[in-house]
């Protein structure tokens, strides 16, 4: 995840007895130069901050008097986000002869003084809670903190908490450290903060932020934590311990067979983030993902309108709390092609420079990112993709390797099963080969196995069921049946004297059965071609071997195999029976090359 925020506390984090580290303040001013924003977080009344660190210009944003008051030091703009304190609250406070500062929303005074403070609230009736921070109390509006401030602040300045670090020391820095992507506890301050702190920041005072936020400087991404507050569910185990995710912006491959479950495990990822607030941009190439609108954020483009050119994608993308699904599934494979492999790099480049959007979700991956380009299309030192595949093996190996989390559905075939153990290698599961090919062979309808490599496998392959969908999940009766081979992998039908029809889909596949004349078929049938031809080519090894028993049963005289095998792709991938009569089409779909050249009979 890009860090292009610090939020961060002042008394006790990097202020000592009133006065601001110097050394801490370089450090601030060295990540400001390379467009991190940097956010003042604190307790203190504004005019009293004023007072002890002189120039706030040294921050983009102060979040003042515990989340209530916002300045931006620049423009000199000003909000306040609650009301002023009750009259009738500071003249009983001050006839109880109590000392106290009053902001233009807090009262702030000697957290000695909290239980007098609190019988004052009780006996006025007031909406007020009590904050502490060390030695001080604050009497704050019930519905501010610093995590309000901070979230209005950065909306304000179009920036995501997912793409901030916070850091601080106190009582009340808990929910300023909740809402922040990493929030990090000095080893300095509170026992209760740090317990509850994705990080620990070492060290015996302020001087000792600055090593750390030198290291922010210097990579410009937010570090992995050693725990973390976010996880997606994906379900549980036989024995019912529940499978997560941690949030940890990594890539993730899902992968399994055709009509497996990929799309629904890919879109359980996608709910779960986008209810946390992150931005994600779903390139979706078949139309699954729509029903995600039904979350908030969430804004579909494309479909039946036209696909959104680059420059609208940018800027349907700028806000941190929208999320976007580009819907191709009205453009041709020609058109998806082009469309996502310009796609990739823009919104690389794009997070890149403003941390946005914190997601790439990539269906039907291995079409796009096969050839040896596929890392300048991506960002891999940055991560977060989600790559969805049934041939996961013929993504590009280094965009392969990069995964750190592998999710897989059924996987039928032996030699992707394989490939997916190679990438576990060093992993403690020490099954066979035998083993790990039955394990993902053998895994149902709404179950799954998440691969050793992730952390949280501790190791191991863990075979789940999956957890429900909040949306419901849309399939296209379509699906895969138009998406064509490359060339190169065509079948081809001899249909007359130096005639051939070059088959690139499952749906031409289809219509050229029920077309063609029988001696066309009728050696293709002999030798098996159909079978291997969806096994090698398509990765469908279930169809596969219910054409085998096609063919078989041709070679034994079955009668009606033609309208089998053209039966058998239909139920598989849900293609209705055509109704009614037939446009003609022209049997010769291609001529020869070249005089001399003919193709051979079957795979191209």
């Amino acid at each position: 995840m890009k860090f292009s925020v610090l939020a961060i506390d002042f008394d006790g984090t990097i202020a000592r007895h009133d006065r601001l580290d110097a050394a801490t303040r370089q450090a601030i001013a060295e990540l400001r130069a390379q467009g991190i924003t940097v956010i003042l977080v604190t307790g203190r009344i504004l005019s009293d901050l004023r007072r002890v660190a002189g120039d706030l210009h040294f921050a983009d944003a102060v979040v003042a008097e515990n989340g209530a008051v916002i300045e931006l030091p620049d423009s000199g703009y000003a909000r306040v986000l609650g009301t002023a304190p009750p009259p009738a609250l500071v003249e009983a406070l001050r006839e109880d002869g109590l000392d106290i500062h009053v902001g233009q929303v807090i009262v702030d005074g000697h957290a000695s003084d909290a239980q007098a403070i609190l019988g004052a609230i009780r006996r006025l009736e007031l909406p007020y809670a009590l904050a502490f921070n060390r030695s001080r109390v604050m009497v704050v509006p019930q519905a501010i903190s610093k995590a309000t401030g901070l979230r209005e602040a950065m909306a304000m300045m179009r920036l995501s908490p997912h793409n901030a670090v916070a850091i601080g020391d106190g009582e009340n820095d808990h929910e300023l450290l909740r809402v922040c992507e990493l929030g990090v506890a000095v080893a300095w301050g509170s026992p209760a903060l740090k317990a509850v702190a994705d990080e620990i920041l070492p060290g015996t005072g302020p001087v000792d932020v600055v090593p750390f936020l030198r290291s922010l400087a210097a990579t410009r991404l937010i570090p992995a934590p050693r725990q973390t507050r976010r996880a997606l569910h994906l379900g549980h185990s036989l024995d019912g311990r529940q499978m997560a995710l941690a949030v940890r912006g990594r890539t993730v491959v899902v992968s399994g067979d055709p009509k497996s479950g990929k799309s629904w495990i890919t879109g359980l990822l996608c709910e779960q983030l986008i209810l946390y607030g992150y931005s994600l941009c779903i390139l979706d190439p078949e139309g699954d993902y729509a029903a995600l609108q039904a979350l908030p954020g969430v804004t579909a483009l494309g479909g039946a309108d036209p696909l959104p050119r680059p420059r609208e994608l940018v800027r349907a993308l700028r806000h941190a709390d929208t999320s976007v699904v580009i819907d191709l599934s009205h453009a041709s494979f020609d058109e998806r092609y082009e469309y996502i492999r310009t796609a990739l790099p823009a919104l690389a480049t794009m997070r890149r420079e403003t941390g946005l959007p914190h997601r790439i979700v990539l269906d039907v991956a291995h079409y796009f990112l096969r050839e040896d380009d596929a890392p300048q299309l991506t960002d891999l030192d940055l991560g977060g993709y989600t790559l969805t595949s049934y041939r996961a093996s013929t993504i590009q190996r280094d965009v392969l390797e990069s995964a750190q989390a592998i999710v897989t559905t059924c996987v039928s075939d032996p030699a992707e099963a394989l490939i997916l153990r190679e990438l576990c290698r060093g992993c403690q599961d020490q099954r066979t080969e035998h083993e790990w090919i039955t394990a993902l062979a053998g895994l149902t309808l709404g179950e799954a196995a998440v691969l050793p490599i992730a952390t949280e496998t501790e190791g191991r392959l863990r075979r789940i069921i999956l957890a429900p969908r909040l949306t419901p999940h849309v399939r296209h009766q379509t699906k895969y049946v138009d998406i064509p081979v490359f060339e190169h992998r065509a079948f081809v039908f001899v249909v007359g004297d130096g005639q051939f029809r070059r088959i690139r889909t499952l749906r031409e596949f289809v219509t050229a059965l029920d077309e063609l004349p029988p001696a066309a078929v009728e050696g293709h049938l002999r030798r098996s071609d159909f079978s291997r031809w969806i096994a090698d080519t398509f990765g469908d090894y279930p169809l596969a071997r219910t054409v085998t028993e096609l063919e078989e049963g041709h070679r034994a005289g079955r009668p009606d195999v033609i309208a089998g095998i053209a039966q058998a792709v239909r139920a598989r991938y849900d293609l209705p029976v055509p109704r009614g009569p037939e446009p003609a089409v022209d049997p010769v779909s291609t001529e020869l090359p070249a005089p001399d050249v003919a193709p051979r009979p079957g795979v191209s």
